[in-house]
């Protein structure tokens, strides 16, 4: 079964963009799941949803990774959960060498991919960060 999965910051962000992408993959919109959440972590309702659902076989769209979470440890953690655990592949949309699908026997794809992910992770965390600190300086 494909998923997608949508996350935007506050209830006045549009996921438009997102959704765009995520139904070019020909994902029904039930199967879709969105948070209007911070991603600093993963307690967000629909996201957890989404993990209970996900079961071996599934694929698992998002738009970008900063879209899953914006904490390092954590989107390693889930990243884990949702392809090592729950054998489930993620498809990130914006960035190919984070499809799963086409690594399952190649070494060198897992390879990649792991330094893709801790890249991709790092500067997302790092922009959380940078956010923040705008936020408390008022620009």
């Amino acid at each position: 079964m494909k998923y997608g999965y949508i996350r935007v910051s506050t209830k006045e962000q549009n996921i438009d963009r997102q959704l765009t992408a995520i139904l070019k993959e020909k994902i029904e919109m039930k199967q879709i799941y969105i948070d209007k959440a911070s991603g600093k972590d993963f307690n967000r309702r629909r996201y957890k949803k989404l993990i209970r659902k996900l079961k071996e076989g599934d694929e698992l769209y998002i738009k970008s990774i900063d879209r899953l979470g914006r904490n390092y440890d954590e989107i390693i953690k889930e990243w884990n959960v949702i392809t090592k655990e729950k054998n489930v592949d993620i498809v990130v949309l914006d960035f190919p060498l984070l499809d799963t699908r086409n690594q399952i026997n190649n070494l060198t794809g897992k390879f990649l991919s792991d330094i893709v992910l801790q890249i991709l992770s790092y500067v997302a965390q790092i922009e959380r960060e940078n956010i923040h600190q705008r936020q408390m300086e008022g620009i």
